[in-house]
């Protein structure tokens, strides 16, 4: 696999620039077209208006997410234009319930969505369903950058988090074309089942079938010694310096994830470290 097609979706100014400076050096670095949809997001809520509200309250929300689109896609071609990589800009207008339809049809003939990370101070309330509608409705990988994140080199450790679910092998599948240029791949495996098929010899498979696309892992069983697994997994990121980590994404449900917390909502809340994620 290679990577030839990179999207993100840009619906904050403040947010645009590092994600789209990624995304260029990453594209330029693989030969890739990147696609920028610039999206202007209506975020009021139609079921919401008090009463009496008519048609002239719901077009200025529609043209107020106009011209933010407008905005955005003036920045994102300020900023592309001074990078040497290859790109494309789009406009769209969207209310925030149709956001993952628009979403989705521009992610799905994606080979990689960058976007930035959908948690933290001043994040919209649009950006975990943008996250989850590129995964989920595009069926794209998701590259989701913390903030300040550095990609104008290639990523040198990469972190695989590996409980032999379909959602990992999916990222890691995503990740091949970053994997064969890093100089450490390492197989994480977090108390592997004694019953499971791989119980003799937790990750060996992987490292078999990743071994016949010339790379190399290391295997490394971990204690679940914390609470969370998150938690285990970022603590041996920093033990190790990885600066990219690969993960299954939603093993559960969105809801319960969203209600009672799960590794992939946890990661996305606080990695310091890019995450490539897929379901």
């Amino acid at each position: 696999m290679t990577l030839k097609t990179l999207s993100t979706i840009l619906t904050d100014k403040t947010l645009a620039a590092p994600v789209l400076e990624a995304a260029a050096a990453m594209a330029h670095r693989h030969e890739a077209h990147l696609d920028v949809l610039c999206l202007g997001v209506d975020r009021s809520q139609m079921g919401y208006y008090y009463a009496g509200a008519n048609a002239l309250i719901l077009q200025e929300a529609i043209t107020r997410a106009g011209e933010e689109a407008e905005e955005l896609e003036a920045e994102a071609q300020r900023i592309l234009s001074r990078t040497e990589a290859t790109w494309g800009t789009d406009t769209g207008v969207c209310q925030l319930t149709d956001l993952s339809r628009h979403v989705a049809l521009h992610a799905r003939f994606s080979d990689l969505v960058i976007l930035p990370k959908p948690y933290g101070k001043s994040r919209g309330v649009e950006m975990e369903p943008l996250t989850e509608a590129a995964m989920f409705g595009g069926r794209a990988p998701a590259l989701v950058l913390p903030d300040r994140a550095d990609l104008s080199a290639t990523p040198k450790r990469a972190l695989l988090c590996w409980n032999e679910s379909a959602e990992a092998l999916s990222a890691i599948r995503a990740a091949l074309p970053l994997l064969r240029e890093a100089e450490s791949v390492q197989i994480v495996v977090i108390d592997p089942p004694v019953h499971g098929p791989g119980r003799s010899d937790p990750g060996g498979q992987l490292a078999a079938w990743l071994s016949r696309h010339g790379i190399r892992p290391d295997i490394d069983v971990l204690a679940r010694t914390m609470p969370r697994v998150s938690d285990v997994i970022r603590r041996h990121a920093t033990d190790t310096g990885a600066d990219l980590i690969v993960m299954g994404a939603y093993g559960h449900s969105r809801f319960r994830e969203s209600i009672l917390g799960g590794a992939t909502r946890d990661m996305l809340e606080e990695t310091g470290v890019p995450v490539l994620m897929a379901h």
